[in-house]
């Protein structure tokens, strides 16, 4: 006998949950789980950020030979003005050296084509003009080289005080380095300080939420371990993850390899723990398994297509399954009274009303259901 669409329509309402205010209770539950992790993280926070930290402690240039340092600071200044003094002088030679060279290039080329257009005595050491524009040449001569000589002082001059100012900032370089290695050394004993202080004040309550997960995430408190879960997690990795020295990267490979090993282990454990749960349960007999199951996880791993026996999934719409293939459990059939196909593990027909006669589940009750339940 199929059922109507009406019957169809009932069964629908009826697997879509098991009460409607557990399940707004619930919701409201995890609502307080929030914020109950809300008030705990601003407070765990609060105690964190008052903390020591490295705000105001050892800067690099207390670390510095300040009378070496003050010292080396005001030769170099003299140094600097030193120079732009001699780069001044020697933009002003190197004038005055253009300006004697172009006078005398001009002069001999005057001289030159002077000589070839007159017609010169046999005897020019007696010619008074001759001996007297020579006489000024060799004078516009000697005046580019005293010139060039000057520019050439004036050079060596200025190259002397730049590398008089370089040693100096070397010298000053060299300070700035040996304080720097005292401050990094400093700076990586403040952030262990820091990161130990932090550890000792978040790694209880991360503990301490391990084990509430591990032991009391299914209890009738489980808001409140949810909460403290959240508290626990962000405070590790948002308090102090970020505080974490790196010491080159080492430590945080090695802080990231010891977790991933310890979260992998637990997973790996659980998992080997559940299956051979899983195995033992299904070599046991469909009544004894039956009575094991929660009336809540039953139904919600029926309606979700999940044997709630060996927990592997199957065809819930096809209309037809009515056994698990997997581990042969009764998951459908057919009221007595009405011949109503429901799901086995109703208690009553959602179809006629009628009390079923084979409770093989526990009698739903007011617990707080965890919501792993």
């Amino acid at each position: 006998m199929n059922p109507g669409p009406s019957a169809k329509a009932s069964q629908s309402v009826a697997q879509k949950g098991l009460r409607t205010p557990e399940r707004m209770f619930r919701a409201v539950l995890w609502i307080v789980a929030a914020i109950f992790a809300g008030f705990l993280i601003g407070l765990g926070s609060l105690v964190v950020h008052d903390l020591p930290t490295v705000d105001g402690d050892v800067q690099l240039s207390d670390l510095v030979d300040r009378p070496r340092a003050a010292s080396l600071d005001a030769a170099i200044l003299r140094g600097e003005a030193q120079k732009r003094e001699a780069d001044e002088r020697i933009a002003t030679l190197d004038l005055q050296a253009q300006s004697a060279r172009a006078a005398y290039r001009t002069a001999r080329s005057s001289f030159e084509n002077w000589v070839a257009a007159r017609q010169s005595t046999q005897r020019a050491d007696q010619d008074p003009e001759v001996i007297q524009r020579t006489h000024d040449l060799d004078g516009l001569s000697s005046a580019s080289r005293t010139a060039d000589a000057a520019l050439e002082k004036a050079r060596a001059s200025s190259l002397e005080v730049d590398q008089r100012t370089g040693g100096l900032r070397r010298d000053r370089g060299a300070l700035d380095d040996a304080a720097r290695e005292v401050f990094d050394a400093a700076l990586r004993r403040m952030e262990l300080r820091v990161f130990l202080i932090r550890l000792a004040i978040t790694l209880p309550p991360l503990a301490i939420a391990a084990w509430l997960f591990v032991r009391h995430r299914k209890s009738s408190w489980w808001p409140f371990v949810w909460g403290f879960v959240f508290f626990a997690v962000f405070t590790f990795f948002v308090e102090l993850v970020p505080y974490l020295p790196s010491y080159g990267g080492y430590v945080r490979y090695v802080i990231g390899i010891l977790v991933t090993v310890a979260v992998g282990r637990y997973a790996i454990v659980t998992m080997q723990r559940y299956l051979e749960r899983q195995r033992v349960a299904e070599q046991q007999s469909e009544a004894v398994r039956r009575k094991g199951l929660s009336y809540e996880h039953a139904i919600k791993s029926t309606n979700a297509g999940v044997c709630p026996g060996c927990e592997r999934g199957f065809k819930v719409h096809d209309g037809e399954t009515n056994f698990c293939m997997h581990c042969g459990m009764k998951l459908f059939e057919h009221c007595p009274v009405c011949a109503h196909r429901k799901n086995a593990f109703f208690h009553y027909c959602p179809s006629c009303g009628t009390d079923q006669p084979d409770r093989d589940v526990a009698v739903p009750d007011t617990t707080i259901v965890s919501p792993e339940a």
